[in-house]
This record gives C-alpha cells, structure tokens and sequence, in this order.
C-alpha cells in the first residue's frame, strides 16, 4: 500500500506536467483507435463474408457482363444448391456524394442466399408484388430519412435515364457486422427497360450468387464453373466470396498501408513525449532517488517506483482514450453516412489501444530506471535539480 501511495504521489507531484501528458495520450490513443477503426471498416466486407457462397463474373473485368443463360448451366453443377443474380446499378442520388450501393437482383432467389437480411414477410411480399418497388438496408433509411412508401429518385449512370424505386421493405441486420446501407430492386424491371432503350445489354448480368453445400469443395466448384465456359465469347472469373470483397480492398490497397504506418507514427510520437516527461522526472529525483538507497532501498524497489509512475500515467490516458472512441467513432459514423457501411470499434482495437499504452508507459520509462538504479549515493546527493 505505501509503495502505491508513492507512485501516486510522485505521479501528482507535477500536476500541469501529468495534466498534459495524459492528453496527449488520451488524443494519440483516441486517434490510433479511430485510425484502426477506418482499416477494420475497410476489410468488414471479407471478414463478414460466407464460406458457401461463390461468386462468378467475367474473367475480363467487373464491366463485362454475362448472359443470363449461364444460370441453368451452373445450376446443374454438382455442389451448387442455389443460384441468383445481380447487377451493379450505379446511380446517383440527388449528388454525388450521397453514395451508398445500389443493385437490380432476382426478387425471387437473391434474398434466400442472405439469411443475414432480416426483412418482415409483410414488407417482402409488398416488394415482390411492385415492380418499381426495392428494399433498402436499415442504416440506408436512417441515414437520409427514407421509410416504407417513400419514393427514392436515382439519375443512372451505367443505365442512362431518370430512375425512380418506391421503397417496400426496410432489412435489419442479423449481426453487428451485416451491410445494411444497400437499396435492391427488381432485375426484371431493369432488364424489361433495357429491351426497350438499350438491347444489346439486355439479358446480362453482373455477377451470379452461388450457394454451395460444402464450404471444403469451393476451389473445386470454382474451378469446375470456369471450365464450363472456358474459350467462349464471355469466359468466367468463379472466387469465394471473401476473396471477391478482398479483391475491392486491393484497389485501395495503399491508402489502408498509408493509415495503418500513420496509426503507429501516432504512438510513436507520444511515445517521445512520454520518454521526455519520464526523464525530466527522473533527472529531478536524483537526490531522493540517493537518499533511498542511504535508507537502504534497493535498485527494484527504485525501478518499480518509475515504472509505476510512467504505467500509471500511460494507463490514465488509455482510458480516457478508449472511453472516448466509443462516441466518437459513433459521431464519425454519421458524418461519413453510408461511405463505410460498418463501422463499430472492435475488442481487438481496445486489446491494441491497451497494449500501445502500456508499451509506451514501459518503454518510456526504461532509461529512467536504469538512470536511477545506477546512481551512486554521494553523487545523488550532490546532485542539484
């Protein structure tokens, strides 16, 4: 309890100097955690992916299409339990900046594949029966507004026109990590339109879903799907869904280094603040530190006093710091909208935050100790702060 007692005081001695320390750490830990939050939100796609579900596109690139007759052919694949269809839509609504994803998918078999999108019978059986209608994603409504019946006018992009959706259900998210910023509406309605306006493009789809049985034989599907079209007009590209998404993430592949070696230059700067507070600390002790080694402390027991210090001010800061993630992650949240459709801080970013802290404070305190243990008596006590 004495032992304690003195780090506390020692740690308080200084007030303004403590005082400042600890922000500086509360805002390096805040930032490092906000920072490892933007890279988990940036991989949430593959990490929340499922293992039996494939996904096959043109082997060219995502702007190719394939024809709608490739469906039965995967179908009868040995393995392949279910099957459906999408297309990317990209519009616009209202500006630019108001992104959030946007697919034209089969009504009748899109959604048995997404058991994570939990959407009231009532709401789907409305959907189905509109066809203009869509379904959009819990965050998408909370985000701007929208509720069932509301009309959402897109302007297209990859499908020139003036497009408008009548919104029929809204889906919640199974899970904490589930994509609820999306807005789904009837392939058919995009492909009848398409056979009117633009018919060289009508019958294609993006990508096809596919469900397989067992999540071991997934190279082996993939492989067999590839085959069944290989040397055609539109060959196929068959991968798991988790390397799909990942394949999206490699696009932006140095802007997630770019902020992962900029989270841990965080630390590293206020770990060279940590160090130079420590120091002064220690350089100013010199005298007590000689006097308890007169009265016959040892070098631990001096070692442990620093180190303390330094753990107790790291750890001060860690927890402000990790306190004030939560809610500022939140507020971050709603500024960015749907531009990063999960973003939450994980319990693997609160381990990091913690352990950066206590680095620093372990670290920052190594030259101080060894200063202080080594110190002769009559040098100590020669010495003027």
């Amino acid at each position: 309890m004495h032992f304690l007692k003195l780090i506390s005081r020692n740690t308080l001695r200084h007030k303004l100097r403590t005082g400042l320390t600890v922000l500086g750490l509360v805002v390096a830990i805040l930032a490092f955690g906000l920072l490892r939050t933007v890279v988990d939100a940036w991989y949430a796609g593959a990490e929340n992916a499922s293992s039996t579900r494939l996904v096959t596109r043109s082997s060219i690139s995502l702007v190719f299409q394939l024809p709608i007759n490739y469906q039965e052919r995967i179908r009868k694949i040995p393995g392949v339990s279910a099957i459906s269809h999408a297309n990317w839509f990209g519009g616009v609504y209202i500006t630019e900046k108001n992104f959030f994803p946007q697919f034209a998918v089969n009504e009748k078999t899109y959604f048995d594949l997404y058991p994570e999108y939990l959407i009231p019978p009532a709401e789907m059986k409305a959907f189905r029966a509109d066809r203009k209608g869509c379904v959009i994603g819990r965050k998408l409504a909370d985000t701007y507004g929208f509720k069932v019946g509301d009309t959402i006018p897109l302007r297209g992009t990859i499908y020139p026109g003036a497009w408008s959706f009548t919104v029929r259900a809204i889906y919640d998210g199974a899970e904490a990590g589930t994509d609820t910023s999306q807005l789904f509406f009837h392939w058919d309605y995009l492909n009848e339109t398409l056979k009117k306006t633009i018919t060289r493009r009508s019958n294609h789809v993006g990508v096809y879903i596919i469900q397989i049985s067992d999540a071991d034989r997934a190279a082996e599907i993939s492989t067999e799907i590839d085959a069944l079209f290989k040397n055609s007009l539109a060959e196929t590209l068959t991968e798991t869904e988790k390397a799909f998404q990942l394949g999206f993430v490699a696009m932006t592949e140095a802007i997630v280094v770019a902020i992962r070696i900029v989270s841990f230059v965080v630390i590293f700067i206020i770990l060279a603040v940590m160090a130079n507070t420590m120091a002064m600390t220690a350089r100013e002790r010199i005298g007590e530190y000689a006097t308890l080694k007169a009265l016959g402390f040892g070098p631990r027991f001096l070692t442990g006093l620093i180190y303390g210090e330094s753990l107790a001010i790291a750890l001060a800061g860690a927890v402000i710091g990790i306190l004030l993630t939560f809610p500022v992650a939140h507020a971050f949240s709603k500024q960015v909208g749907t531009l990063f459709p999960v973003f939450g801080v994980s319990l693997e970013t609160v381990f990091m935050q913690i352990a950066a802290a206590i680095a620093v404070g372990f670290i920052a305190a190594v030259m101080p100790a060894l200063r202080a243990s080594r110190v002769s008596i009559v040098e100590g006590l020669r010495h003027i702060g």
